[in-house]
């Protein structure tokens, strides 16, 4: 069960009813958010939520079957919302644009990308600083330094910054700089790393794992909120199956099945998630039209010469058109939602 406990409530009173949950049968383990104030009561007994649901200083009770808890639907129904300031929103019922580089790489490529999505509309920008590669020798990004000189030229720009952090020891260095940690692929279950993150009051968005089900993505985001960090997004950007005609398969059933289990913001990587770049544009408006709050693709003036991930990044052109044709696409899945 979720108790969300109301603001102001005493120590006293709050033990009393730890202790009275206790009694029924229940665990209890508190949670402080940067929202909230919730206990967690796991147990297997039935038993009448009334007996307790009057209580002073409970502001809300919910019997929550999932394994997950604060992150499902079942005791939060509206929606969250990730307000990242400056009129900026990942959100139900908007579409979020999220686009960049596969790595920053330099001053002038910087100053090219910021040029091209402020031209477009475009308030969120991705781009990786550390770099988990799959080969040693290839490049690894330009570490803190390239994410304060990334930093410095965005906020003039009113751009937010989107970028991955890969340990515990770089949270806190890139805790100034950043607007949205980015958890990838190969860290969805990297438990001290999602723990640390609970700590933090900034948010995080989670993609699944390489080859993660649903469930476990939901779980992922559990572990953050439950360290006390409601700021939480969900990204879909494919699973490894067994087909090799394309980087990975593009779960696009997750993104309404997510949408219906968990309160959280889905936003879907067409880039990972097919990884040809003439697709690209075709599977981030399936995205669009699955129920998706947001699209997060990879754009680079020159795709052939990016330092990672060429080719299954778009060009400024190709970019400007999908930013286009997303908006025009989600202006046509709200008049369906109409229907």
């Amino acid at each position: 069960m979720i108790i969300q406990l109301k603001e102001g409530i005493s120590e006293v009173q709050k033990s009393s009813l730890i202790e009275e949950v206790n009694q029924i049968g229940y665990k209890v383990t508190e949670v402080k958010t940067q929202l909230g104030d919730y206990l967690i009561g796991i147990g297997k007994k039935d038993f009448d939520i009334r007996k307790i649901g009057h209580k002073e200083g409970i502001k809300d009770i919910h019997i929550v079957s999932d394994e997950y808890k604060l992150v499902s639907k079942k005791w939060k129904a509206k929606p969250t919302t990730i307000d990242l300031g400056d009129g900026v929103y990942i959100k139900d019922g908007d579409m979020a644009i999220i686009a960049g580089p596969c790595s920053i790489e330099s001053e002038e490529q910087i100053r090219k990308v910021i040029g091209h999505l402020h031209a477009n509309g475009i308030r969120m920008m991705r781009g990786g600083v550390f770099k988990p590669r799959t080969s040693p020798y290839a490049f690894r990004g330009m570490g803190i330094d390239g994410l304060k000189l990334w930093y410095n030229i965005a906020k003039e720009a009113g751009i937010k910054i989107v970028t991955e952090v890969m340990q515990v020891s770089q949270i806190d260095d890139m805790y100034p700089y950043t607007d949205i940690y980015q958890v990838g692929a190969r860290n969805t279950q990297n438990f001290n790393l999602l723990d640390e993150l609970g700590k933090v009051d900034k948010a995080v968005m989670i993609k699944r794992g390489i080859s993660g089900t649903i469930e476990e993505l939901l779980q992922s985001a559990e572990y953050v909120f439950s360290g006390g960090n409601e700021k939480l997004i969900l990204c879909e950007r494919g699973i490894r199956t067994y087909e090799k005609a394309s980087r990975n398969t593009l779960d696009l059933n997750a993104v309404p099945i997510l949408k219906a289990k968990s309160h959280l913001p889905v936003i879907v990587d067409p880039s990972h998630g097919i990884g040809i770049r003439e697709y690209v544009p075709q599977m981030a408006l399936a995205g669009v039209m699955a129920g998706a709050d947001g699209i997060i693709y990879e754009t680079h003036e020159i795709p052939e010469k990016a330092y990672s991930d060429g080719q299954q990044t778009l060009d400024f052109s190709q970019s400007a058109l999908l930013a286009d044709w997303i908006r025009k696409t989600f202006a046509m899945r709200k008049t369906f939602d109409l229907l």
